[in-house]
């Protein structure tokens, strides 16, 4: 009887210590937590790259600057040069070539001369132009015909050299602007933009050869114009002053025939053009 009391005691102190035990430990996982494969970073901001100067200049010396603002000065007193950035200066004859908002520059000799001038490049190719504009006086400040008159070249005869943009002064004498034009091939030295200088540059080109034989023919009718129409004037002329005679119609039919060389000189200008541009970049810049 005794035995059998304390096996049952002995029980129910089991059963009340079992809760007890199970309160005291900490619930189990069936898997362990993992970490995340990846840590959000902070998103990292990219400076935005260092925008190039915007101009260079190059100097006879070999040596190379590059400026975001480029100012040629010409002072009425001393020489002129160029500032860089509003600081940097040098004087134009150390200058070899040089861009700033108008375009692209050359510092070279002219053909004939030893003076040294800036050219502004206009076209670049194989062929490659160049102009220069001056203050010119006229006796007449329209031009040479008439205010609607074509220019000339460096040796006188209307070609695509040189063109008058008008002037400014009475008709009796004035100043005009002048844009005379120049190239070089292949890189090579700067020459007058004569049909003859031409007519060599170009002749190693078919289609820019065959225009400039267009440019011959109108050259032979604008000098059988100026024959023609300077006898017919001076037949008028001697007609009417020594026959005392009413003026002559000689007179009147040679002004229309001095008159087709000034229109031809614009034909054979813009068939120099065209031989030029055919040369550099084929037949579709030439239509």
């Amino acid at each position: 009887m005794e035995t059998r009391s304390l096996l049952l005691a002995l029980g129910l102190c089991g059963a009340l210590a079992a809760p007890v035990a199970a309160q005291d430990t900490p619930p189990q996982l069936n898997t362990p937590p993992t970490a995340p494969d990846t840590v959000a970073q902070p998103a990292q901001v990219q400076a935005a790259p260092a925008r190039p100067p915007r101009y260079r200049i190059g100097l006879q010396s070999g040596a190379v600057y590059a400026a975001d603002d480029v100012e040629l000065r010409e002072p009425a007193l001393g020489r002129a040069y160029l500032l860089l950035n509003g600081q940097q200066r040098f004087e134009l004859d150390q200058i070899k070539f040089f861009d700033d908002e108008t375009g692209h520059y050359i510092r070279t000799t002219l053909p004939g001369s030893r003076r040294m001038a800036t050219l502004r490049r206009e076209k670049t190719g194989r062929i490659s132009t160049y102009s220069i504009t001056s203050q010119q006086y006229s006796p007449n400040s329209y031009g040479p015909y008439s205010p609607y008159g074509y220019g000339f070249g460096r040796f006188g005869y209307p070609s695509y050299g040189g063109y008058p943009y008008g002037g400014y002064g009475s008709p009796y004498g004035g100043y005009r602007t002048v844009k005379t034009e120049y190239f070089s091939k292949d890189g090579g030295p700067i020459q007058d933009m004569s049909y003859r200088n031409l007519s060599v540059a170009l002749s190693d080109n078919p289609g820019s050869a065959e225009l400039l034989r267009d440019v011959t023919r109108l050259r032979r009718m604008s000098t059988a114009g100026y024959v023609v129409g300077g006898g017919m004037l001076a037949a008028g002329l001697l007609s009417t002053f020594s026959a005392n005679q009413r003026v002559s119609p000689l007179l009147f039919i040679s002004v229309p025939v001095l008159l087709v060389p000034t229109f031809l000189s614009g034909s054979q200008a813009k068939k120099l053009k065209q031989a030029v541009q055919l040369y550099n970049y084929g037949n579709a810049a030439a239509r």
